[in-house]
């Protein structure tokens, strides 16, 4: 048996065609507890997905460069257009898949290099500060490398975001928030 025969899917189209015909159907508000939850499910099952990579990883059931190849492969297939007609639907992916990029960056950040020293609090304030001056490629990078503290076991405190402002840094950190949830429990999140 190769290691691709038995290493499982992480992550297919399928699945994510999935949850967006669910988001299709409803009636979604982002005000209603029910909206917000899909939508929180939608991307939490994408960062289960990239800690089901890096625990494979860890656990040495596919190599470095397998782990990056699936990661892409995952960011690929979330970060592709939508095809809803709906704007304000449209609108509720893009603030998904916006979050869950520093996820994927992160990841790959961290199985080509592994996590990088400092502390994950300084790392949001200085995306913060570089967002306030319209360094969006800086704040990014200052998130990715949170990210890689996140995968490596620090803990990030998410009562942190409601000290930023509303903006992309907070979107990135509530993807973090996403990763560190799953890498500390792992489970399918159910489309049903």
């Amino acid at each position: 048996m190769t290691e691709d025969e038995s290493v499982e899917a992480f992550y297919t189209e399928d699945r994510w065609d999935n949850w967006l015909d669910r988001v299709a159907e409803e009636e979604l508000d982002p005000e209603n507890e029910d909206s917000a939850r899909l939508l929180l499910n939608l991307q939490d099952d994408a960062a289960i997905a990239i800690a089901k990579v890096l625990a494979a990883f860890e656990e040495a059931r596919v190599d470095d460069e397998r782990a990056v190849e699936e990661v892409r492969n995952v960011r690929d297939i979330v970060l592709a257009d939508v095809p809803f007609d709906d704007e304000d639907k449209t609108m509720l992916i893009d603030g998904v898949q916006t979050s869950l990029v520093p996820v994927f960056y992160a990841a790959e950040e961290f199985l080509v290099g592994g996590a990088v020293e400092g502390d994950i609090d300084e790392f949001v304030r200085a995306a913060a500060d570089a967002e306030a001056e319209d360094d969006l490629d800086a704040a990014l990078g200052y998130v990715v490398q949170a990210g890689t503290r996140v995968i490596d076991g620090d803990r990030l405190e998410i009562g942190l975001v409601e000290d930023l402002e509303y903006g992309l840094v907070s979107e990135w950190v509530n993807g973090l928030d996403s990763l560190q949830s799953a890498i500390e429990d792992p489970e399918v999140v159910e489309e049903d």
